[in-house]
């Protein structure tokens, strides 16, 4: 029960992987790119903030100035207060109208004298300011701005036109109200009593420039945000380029090479590249001529066998069919040893093969773990003198004071000394001694085992190690050996990081020397 719940987080994750792998490089680069400047260029729609704190300072303002020109007015005479509207209109580029208590309007700065601003005539606006208005109401309904009334004069010119003059009226304090000019920009009305007799003052004033600065704000904002996008899309696209199109190449030249159609498949290993793709790119096409080179080890290994094979086939069936048509029991008796003879190398051949061709799979899987070499080879010199396989050649072992460490498949190893012993023992005169050294050399151990048989020519001292292949007297019986028992001791020793070579004997008496070496668990710390 445990399991399940981790199954379900395993199944959730492994799907959004799915869904989100379905999407290629190169929108991801750019999503991840673009959408901190598209939030950044969200942030032109919140200017609306930017505006509100500005009609704020303005509506403070046009209340101060609506109470400072009411007591002005105030102790005046109806000359003066009209000279006062006059001036502070002109001076304020307000409109300034006072009504009396009856409500009835007794004087208009903008009749008295020329009017301080005008309203835009929208009909004559150009494409940049219609564009500016749609602006202002998009942003108006992003950020979900209450609606706000249409400044239309009254037609009848009385305070009951304006709730702002009622107010004032009733609270007998300063009042402000918020309208919208024709085009867009903000009218703000401020109306403040005017002494004690029931008269009021209502001024209005066109604040363009606040909706001029905004919209310059946003302009700005909105150009940065532009190049900026412009130069974080040119940015994702050459990103994208360097990575997604080397990508694709590989995954081309890996398709090509699994398909198996184009056997000079060059995959590209990026040379000029230090970063990660160009380690990729080395990577596969490291992995690929390993590949390469495995299937063709393959299809020589399955030709020499066939090969192998066929030669002990042959004598086996030459021998079978003699024997229906000879009579003679010595010579059936012979042909006889010859057929059980081909069977055992047969046999031989098979059990080798098999061993030789599941080797690479098994120590793939192997666990490697501490073994002290030196332990390790007394072992199996004590063992094989317990069975004899050592046919009375003595064994000399030299081997160092501390312990020969390494990391490794003891079975396997194990096979690797055998066969060097075995290769020996076959090529030493009886009686004759068989040396085994182990040396720790820095950050290696290196096993030595010699004979003191003819010993291996230098040209042929490589090509021991290659399968079937083998360097030995004419008269020796072939059968006993299948040639591959260096081979599968090489691979053993190469698949734990170490070599195995030929040599002659340092002392320069005949006899030939292989040589094991294998790194510590130390090397490279």
């Amino acid at each position: 029960m445990a399991d399940r719940p981790l199954g379900k987080r395993i199944d959730t994750q492994l799907g959004r992987l799915r869904w989100s792998n379905r999407l290629s490089i190169t929108p991801r680069i750019l999503a991840v790119n673009i959408l901190p400047l598209a939030l950044l260029g969200g942030g032109v729609f919140y200017l609306d903030g930017y505006r509100k704190q500005l009609l704020s300072e303005r509506y403070k303002l046009a209340r101060i100035e609506a109470q400072i020109t009411a007591e002005a007015l105030a102790g005046a005479t109806r000359q003066r207060q009209e000279a006062l509207l006059i001036q502070i209109g002109k001076e304020q580029s307000m409109r300034l109208r006072m009504f009396d208590a009856e409500g009835n309007l007794w004087a208009d700065s903008f009749e008295l004298d020329e009017p301080a601003f005008e309203f835009d005539d929208v009909s004559k606006d150009d494409f940049s300011d219609d564009l500016a208005q749609a602006l202002d109401r998009a942003v108006d309904w992003v950020v979900g701005a209450e609606p706000i009334p249409d400044y239309i004069e009254p037609e009848e010119a009385t305070s009951e036109a304006w709730p702002e003059l009622k107010r004032a009226r009733e609270e007998g304090i300063s009042q402000i109200q918020l309208r919208d000019a024709p085009d867009g920009t903000p009218v703000i009305n401020a109306a403040a009593p005017v002494g004690l007799n029931g008269a009021t003052l209502l001024t209005t004033r066109n604040a363009v420039d606040i909706t001029q600065s905004v919209r310059s704000a946003r302009t700005t904002l909105g150009v940065a945000v532009l190049l900026a996008l412009f130069g974080s899309i040119m940015l994702s696209l050459y990103m994208a380029r360097t990575i997604v199109q080397p990508l694709r190449s590989l995954a081309s030249a890996a398709i090509r090479v699994r398909q198996g159609r184009e056997r000079g498949v060059e995959v590209p290993r990026l040379p000029e590249r230090h970063d990660e793709i160009g380690l990729l790119a080395r990577a596969v096409s490291d992995m690929t001529n390993a590949l390469r080179q495995r299937i063709d080890a393959v299809e020589h290994f399955a030709a020499d066998v066939a090969h192998e094979i066929k030669n002990p086939l042959a004598s086996l069936r030459s021998a079978l069919e003699s024997l229906g048509t000879v009579e003679d029991p010595d010579l059936r008796q012979q042909l006889t040893a010859i057929a059980g003879h081909d069977v055992k190398r047969i046999d031989r051949l098979v059990t080798e093969i098999s061993e030789a061709s599941r080797i690479d799979a098994e120590l793939s899987r192997a666990t490697f773990e501490p073994i002290d070499l030196a332990q390790l080879v007394r072992s199996i010199v004590g063992a094989r003198e317990n069975r004899a396989e050592n046919e009375g050649r003595p064994v000399d072992l030299h081997f160092p004071k501390m312990a020969a460490s390494i990391m490794g498949e003891p079975v396997r190893l194990e096979r690797v000394i055998e066969n060097l012993l075995d290769n020996a023992v076959s090529f030493s005169p009886p009686d004759a001694e068989i040396d085994v050294t182990v040396r720790i050399l820095d950050d290696w151990v290196e096993l030595t085992v010699c004979d003191r048989g003819p010993g291996i020519p230098e040209d042929q001292r490589e090509k021991v190690f290659q399968r079937f292949h083998s360097v030995r007297p004419d008269a020796e019986d072939f059968g006993n050996h299948s040639g591959l028992g260096l081979a599968i001791a090489r691979a053993i020793a190469e698949a734990h990081d170490g070599t195995l070579t030929a040599h002659g004997r340092e002392d320069g008496e005949p006899g030939a020397c292989m040589v094991l070496t294998l790194p510590r668990p130390n090397r490279g710390g």
